[in-house]
C-alpha cells in the first residue's frame, strides 16, 4: 500500500488579522518583481549596457502592469472567457487567483516595446535582461500556487510521492506545481545565467530571449503531462494536448527563430 504525501498545513494567508491579510501569492508577485529588479541592476552595471538604474527602477512600473494585466487579460481569454462574461466582477479578484503566464509574457513583451520606444533603447536589449531574470518569479509564483491548493496534477495511484491535495478531490495527485518550479525557475535560472556568462552569448544580442523561450516552452510542455488540464477545457485534441501546451508550442519555435537570427546577424556583422 502507498503512504501518500499529505498536503502540509500552510495558510494561504502570510498574515491574517480575521480571516483578512497579506497572500502567500501576493508575497510571490512581490518577491518575483523585487528580485528581478535588483538582479536586472546588477546585469545592466556588470554588461555595460545603456540600461541605467534609474531606467531600470522606471521600468519596474511597466512591467508590472504588464504582468498582472497581461496576465490576468490572458487567463480570461485562453481560459475562462465564459465564465467571466458571466461573472464580470469578478475580474478584479485577483487575490484568488487565475492568472496566465503566456498572457503575462505578452503583457511583458508589450512593456518592453513601448518602453524601449520612449528610452530611445532596443527592444532586445531590455528583453535580455530580464529574460535572465524571469525564472525568479516563475519559481516563487509556482510555489504560490502549490501552497494555494491549485493548479495540482494528475492522479496517479502508483507515483509513491503524489500529494492529496484537499481541493484535488483526495485523490494521489502529482505535485506539478514543485515540478514546474523546479525546471520552469529553478532549472531555467541556471540555464540562462552560465550562458551569460560567455562572452560568446555577451556579444550575440537576443540570443539569451530566444534560449528563455525555448527553455519556458519546453519545460512548460514536459510538465503539463503531468498537470490536470483545466476543468473548464479539458483537453484540446485528443486525450493528450493541453491548452499549456498549445500556447507553449509557438514559444518554443519563436525562440529557435530569435536564436537562429541572433547568431546569423553577429556573423554577418562580426
Amino acid at each position: 500500500m502507498n503512504n501518500y504525501i499529505a498536503f502540509p498545513e500552510i495558510s494561504p494567508f502570510a498574515i491574517s488579522f480575521g480571516g483578512v491579510g497579506l497572500r502567500w501569492y501576493s508575497l510571490a508577485y512581490l518577491f518575483g518583481i523585487i528580485g528581478a529588479w535588483f538582479m536586472a541592476q546588477k546585469i545592466a552595471k556588470s554588461s555595460k549596457s545603456r540600461l541605467t538604474k534609474e531606467m531600470i527602477d522606471d521600468y519596474i512600473v511597466w512591467g508590472t502592469a504588464g504582468i498582472i494585466l497581461g496576465g490576468r487579460l490572458g487567463y480570461i481569454l485562453f481560459y475562462n472567457l465564459d465564465y467571466y462574461l458571466e461573472n464580470p466582477a469578478y475580474i478584479l479578484q485577483l487575490w484568488k487567483g487565475g492568472m496566465s503566464f503566456h498572457g503575462g509574457l505578452l503583457g511583458v513583451i508589450l512593456s518592453f516595446w513601448l518602453f524601449a520606444k520612449s528610452r530611445g533603447l532596443t527592444f532586445f536589449e531590455i528583453a535580455d535582461v530580464f529574460a535572465l531574470t524571469a525564472p525568479i518569479g516563475l519559481f516563487f509564483g509556482r510555489i504560490a500556487n502549490f501552497i494555494n491548493d491549485e493548479l495540482w496534477g494528475r492522479v496517479d495511484y502508483d507515483f509513491k510521492y503524489a500529494v492529496l491535495f484537499p481541493k484535488g478531490g483526495g485523490v494521489p495527485r502529482h505535485p506539478s506545481q514543485l515540478y514546474e518550479a523546479v525546471l520552469e525557475g529553478l532549472l531555467l535560472f541556471i540555464i540562462l545565467n552560465l550562458l551569460w556568462r560567455l562572452d560568446w552569448v555577451k556579444l550575440r544580442r537576443a540570443f539569451v530571449s530566444g534560449v528563455f523561450l525555448i527553455g519556458y516552452g519546453s519545460f512548460r510542455m514536459i510538465v503539463e503531462n503531468f498537470r490536470e488540464p483545466d476543468y473548464n477545457l479539458g483537453f484540446i485534441f485528443g486525450d493528450s494536448i493541453t491548452m499549456g501546451q498549445l500556447l507553449s508550442l509557438p514559444m518554443v519555435l519563436l525562440g529557435l527563430g530569435i536564436c537562429y537570427w541572433s547568431v546569423k546577424v553577429y556573423n554577418k556583422n562580426g
